[in-house]
């Protein structure tokens, strides 16, 4: 027994002493302050065709196109009419935590993420109630009729216990008949439902990652140490799901089936030159748009400034990596 105990201590310490392989950097092209957004806050980004959508969790009632033809974008405002939430089964406590935060801050639904299908449907997450607001081209928004299933193996499997803590993005794929959710933190998590007939239910387990721990910030963080693992948005992309690490100032590709990690690359060379820093003690990227030039990634700056004055959401552009983001190593 003391020989199994100890063989598991050298293996654990070997996990923890054995670094993995540096991600490759990726490169920035532009950044673009955005103007127009009424509460600021930007929390997520759609590539729907070839315009750019995105969200502010300070906003109920309305989304944006951005004008991307200048260096500074504008936020074109598009009105919506959103429906009674239903209840997707969070308990009470989470609930009501959420609505009484809504009367400092603004914004009761919570917005954090953003995506779109090929037929022009806009689909938005709202963390505050684990629910999906589905805006199509034309026609009244509608939020989607999920199972409680979702929230019930979520909660089982650690995930959605706290608040603040719950859906922070989303992905769907061209069909517009698969979703993917992503848990933002303690434990962070992925996790898929598929339309089936009125119903979008789990296919299976609804839960394809739960996972706890923490990680190191980047060297180039100031007083960076090590903080909890994150997830602040999803991309799916040539048929794989690409996770914004806010924490890491990373960008990982994962089987969109088991989510497994495939490989990740950094944007922390070029996020954090000195002009660039933030006060704030972690990560500010809220929102992911990987195509096949590069990545969209939208900073959430909660009305914090730069080190070189600027004020506004900011949307940086980073050039694809060597090699395409389907390259092996």
């Amino acid at each position: 027994m003391r020989f199994g105990w100890a063989l598991a201590g050298a293996l654990l310490l070997s996990a923890m002493t054995v670094s993995a392989e540096p991600a490759q950097e990726l490169r920035l092209l532009a950044e673009h302050p955005v103007e127009g957004m009424r509460g600021g806050n930007l929390s997520g980004l759609a590539l729907c065709g070839n315009e750019l959508w995105t969200v502010s969790d300070r906003d109920d009632d309305q989304i944006y196109r951005l004008k991307t033809s200048d260096p500074v974008w504008q936020a074109e405002t598009v009105h919506i009419d959103v429906p009674p939430v239903p209840d997707s089964g969070l308990p009470w406590g989470l609930s009501s935590r959420t609505w009484a935060a809504s009367f400092i801050r603004g914004g009761d639904l919570d917005f954090e993420g953003i995506t779109c299908d090929n037929a022009g449907n806009r689909y938005i997450v709202s963390e505050a109630h684990a629910a999906v607001l589905q805006v199509p081209p034309h026609g009244p928004a509608a939020w989607l009729k999920i199972s409680p299933m979702l929230v019930k193996e979520a909660r089982a499997s650690g995930m959605l216990l706290h608040f603040n803590a719950l859906f922070e993005g989303l992905a769907i794929n061209p069909a517009g008949d698969q979703l993917w959710l992503a848990a933002e933190r303690e434990r962070r998590g992925l996790l898929k439902i598929k339309r089936q007939q009125t119903v979008w239910d789990c296919d299976g387990a609804c839960v394809l990652l739960s996972e706890a721990g923490v990680e190191m910030q980047p060297p180039q963080f100031p007083k960076a140490r090590a903080v909890t693992r994150d997830f602040a948005d999803i991309s799916l992309f040539n048929g794989k799901l690409f996770t914004l690490e806010r924490n890491a100032f990373q960008i990982c590709r994962r089987d969109a089936v088991t989510a497994r990690v495939e490989l990740c690359w950094s944007y922390a060379e070029d996020a954090l030159q000195p002009q660039r820093q933030y006060s704030q003690a972690y990560g500010l990227a809220e929102a992911l748009v990987v195509d096949a030039q590069g990545a969209w990634i939208g900073l959430d700056n909660n009305d914090g400034v730069r080190a070189d004055g600027e004020k506004r959401p900011i949307v940086w552009r980073f050039a694809a990596p060597d090699g395409g983001w389907s390259a092996k190593q």
